[in-house]
């Protein structure tokens, strides 16, 4: 069934795009419910994404977040939720997204992922070559991010706050 895009916001992006602080702040805003991708996985699995991935794999992490994901997105609207970065790899998981409600893709550039993504031990990547491994995932996924978003903020040098402020206006200026 066709939901209204207006119920129910997900967000999209990198990690370290912002999606958890936005989200937090938009849904406080909206007075909405917040579901983090993250915090499902940790509710879920009692793990964050670097252990699942350390325990068990790439593969391993991957379908932990899918199902924190689809949990998030199986709450009852309204609600803002932030999907983890990798989960738009997966197919029936973009589709799932696209179908949830307003896509929001948080964009920004390879170098301020790397310089975000830096202060967060529970992030999952290679610690080898860590700039090189965020610049292949941020040109492997932003044709999907693209595919699935209803709005697009860059996010490299704005604020949450303004970052919120962009999404509720466009909210506000979308037909009803």
């Amino acid at each position: 069934m066709p939901r209204n895009l207006a119920d129910r916001i997900v967000l999209v992006g990198m990690m370290g795009s912002g999606k958890t602080t936005v989200g937090g702040i938009l849904a406080r805003r909206l007075g909405w419910p917040f579901h983090d991708n993250d915090a499902m996985l940790r509710q879920l699995f009692a793990a964050t994404p670097r252990e699942l991935m350390t325990a068990g794999g790439e593969a391993a992490m991957h379908s932990a977040e899918l199902t924190a994901l689809s949990a998030a997105l199986a709450m009852p609207p309204p609600a803002v939720v932030a999907a983890a970065g990798g989960t738009i790899l997966d197919p029936e998981s973009r589709s799932e997204v696209a179908g949830a409600g307003l896509v929001v893709w948080l964009r920004m550039a390879a170098g301020t992922v790397v310089a975000r993504s830096a202060r967060g031990d529970h992030r999952p990547w290679p610690d080898d070559d860590r700039a090189a491994w965020i610049a292949r995932a941020v040109k492997e996924r932003e044709n999907l991010y693209a595919e699935v978003a209803g709005l697009v903020v860059d996010t490299d040098d704005t604020s949450p706050a303004a970052v919120v402020d962009q999404i509720i206006r466009k909210l506000a200026e979308a037909p009803a």
